[in-house]
């Protein structure tokens, strides 16, 4: 069987993490592609699922936001009463 060679652009970092986790199971980057683009072509189907980030951009920016509130209680509202709450959340008082 020949060979050829497969020239690919990759972000700096992520080539780095990739060749640490390829160091980290025992293969090489080539031999990891290589299982990636067999296994491609015999089930004809990427071999994973792809999928938007999950969290999604809105909700990271919601746990970004709830980490500050919590690092800095002054942000926000706060409630002692579970009731007071949702009356001024259903209502748009807030």
């Amino acid at each position: 069987m020949s060979t050829t060679n497969v020239n690919i652009r990759m972000d700096a970092d992520l080539k780095k993490q990739f060749e640490a986790f390829c160091a980290d199971v025992g293969l090489t980057m080539t031999a990891a592609i290589n299982l990636f683009a067999k296994r491609t072509v015999r089930e004809n189907r990427i071999p994973f699922e792809i999928s938007a980030d999950i969290p999604n951009a809105e909700t990271k920016k919601a746990i970004q936001e709830v980490q500050r509130m919590k690092a800095d209680p002054s942000i926000g509202k706060t409630y002692t009463d579970v009731d007071q709450m949702l009356t001024e959340i259903l209502s748009n008082e807030v």
